[in-house]
């Protein structure tokens, strides 16, 4: 009696695949046919058959993990945050700085019985209304005169005084008023220094006392970068 199991041309054969052969209780191997007295051999066969399986989709498996692997490497890259420096950089300029060159001066004035005022304007010159009149013998005439330095280029803006600053000799007293500039308003720093030069207008009473009138606070001019 010949029983056996035929092996068909897979490269995998399953249980199914498997005919089982017997013939004088010897054994016998081909590409078709496992010849085996007991059934025994054929489930060793199989277990054996079954567990190159498992290796083959292990194998397979872990192909498939790495291919992911990579590929979630290659898109956490391309999607990742990325980062550029820049540098902080602050420059101080040189500071605006004014300096009194000239004291302000009217000159010498003759009076009457009737107020009047002299007008001096920045570049020196005087005028006079009511009953003030300027002598042939003027005397020191004189605008205020600064400096003014800083950032060559940059223009300044000028604060003149906006109150009355008042010049006394001893208990007689007079006002200067209405404050005047060139530049007017705003200068421009050529090559990093200007010159400002103030007038202004004093008023004179109607007999007024002879005497040397001065200031007892100065006045103030303010300049400031724009």
């Amino acid at each position: 009696m010949f029983v056996g199991i035929f092996l068909h041309f897979f490269p995998n054969p399953s249980y199914n695949d498997l005919l089982l052969c017997q013939t004088n209780q010897h054994f016998y191997k081909s590409q078709f046919c496992v010849i085996k007295p007991e059934e025994t051999y054929f489930k060793k066969a199989y277990k054996k058959q079954t567990v190159k399986n498992q290796k083959h989709k292990m194998k397979n498996l872990n192909r498939i993990f790495a291919i992911f692997v990579i590929l979630f490497a290659f898109a956490a890259t391309s999607f990742a945050q990325v980062t550029a420096t820049a540098t902080a950089t602050g420059t101080i300029v040189t500071p605006i700085a004014i300096t009194k060159t000239m004291d302000m001066n009217f000159g010498n004035v003759a009076v009457s019985t009737a107020a009047g005022t002299v007008v001096l304007a920045p570049a020196g010159t005087r005028s006079n209304t009511g009953g003030v009149t300027l002598p042939a013998t003027a005397g020191t005439v004189t605008s205020a005169s600064f400096n003014i330095t800083g950032m060559a280029g940059y223009t300044y803006s000028i604060t003149l005084p906006s109150t009355a600053t008042t010049v006394s000799s001893g208990s007689n007293n007079m006002t200067v008023t209405t404050f005047t500039s060139t530049p007017s308003l705003t200068g421009t720093l050529t090559g990093g220094i200007s010159t400002l030069k103030v007038g202004a207008t004093l008023n004179v009473g109607p007999s007024q006392a002879a005497g040397t009138y001065t200031s007892a606070t100065p006045f103030s001019v303010t300049v400031n970068y724009n």
